[in-house]
């Protein structure tokens, strides 16, 4: 088994770090792939920077696009892969030399994988072990704890219509996840360190308010209200005090500020009690 495999990079400001993360791709143990650049718009030398490992490896493609953000720019990449497998790899962050050799092999060896990822570690203004919580459905429907650079086939990202591009303010990873997780397929965790997140003192991620951060967790609950609800048991709930029809349009539920409709309600032993 030896696919090709897309290692997609959006570049918006981050060419001081791009060199990096390129070296990165170029050091893998695992010669077959192609590693596609986006530059979504950016104004500094970003292009410089991708036309120099350009003329190095033919492996390497450049594209331009006005900016639109990640999710845009990640579907960019994404749609002129030629790879059966991608891995998006933000441009400030690293991976190990063997992690896609390992990832190739995971799937080689567990055909029904849809998604594999490793042990990760920060680097830069923090340091140290990245502890995520372990990966379930339970999980998911609560938070991400599964980074962006994660292996997965193109046809699942075809399936699913991409990544989000209202997801502006973040949680893009997220959503992305539990649309391709939430009808069912295996995930697997090396027991590797293969990913390294580079902590800044100011990122996109920390740049982001309290309310921009509500309004993605609204949008995710709404989009995947059948996901979020069955995880939290109450599809499966014969409770008279719990009324939800999940099958209407009108139902908009929010388990993150918990409100429905305005009803405020707890959770007990992970059912969901209107109160």
């Amino acid at each position: 088994m030896n696919p090709l495999v897309s290692i997609i990079i959006p570049c918006f400001n981050q060419a001081q770090y791009l060199n990096e993360t390129i070296q990165c791709v170029f050091d893998q143990n695992y010669e077959n792939w192609e590693c596609i650049i986006v530059n979504d718009g950016s104004p500094d030398n970003t292009l410089e920077i991708a036309q120099k490992w350009c003329s190095k490896d033919t492996r390497f493609k450049y594209f331009y696009k006005d900016n639109g953000g990640l999710s845009s720019a990640r579907n960019y990449g994404i749609e002129n892969a030629l790879g059966e497998f991608i891995l998006p790899l933000d441009a400030d962050d690293k991976i190990g030399s063997t992690y896609t050799l390992l990832a190739m092999r995971a799937f080689q060896d567990e055909p029904n994988l849809k998604l594999v990822y490793c042990k990760a570690e920060k680097f830069g203004e923090e340091s140290g072990i990245w502890d995520l919580h372990t990966f379930s459905l339970f999980n998911l429907a609560r938070r991400n704890m599964i980074f962006c650079s994660a292996f997965f086939r193109k046809q699942e990202w075809s399936r699913v219509g991409g990544y989000d591009t209202n997801l502006i303010y973040g949680l893009e990873d997220w959503e992305f996840w539990i649309a391709i997780l939430k009808n069912g397929g295996e995930v697997k965790c090396l027991d590797e360190i293969g990913f390294y997140y580079r902590v800044k003192s100011f990122s996109m991620a920390k740049g982001i308010s309290e309310s921009e951060v509500t309004f993605s967790r609204d949008y995710i609950s709404k989009k995947h209200i059948d996901f979020v609800l069955s995880n939290y048991d109450i599809l499966n709930s014969n409770r008279k005090d719990v009324i939800i029809k999940i099958k209407s349009e009108k139902v908009i539920i929010n388990l993150f500020t918990k409100k429905f409709f305005g009803i405020k309600f707890f959770n007990i032993n992970d059912q969901i009690i209107l109160k």
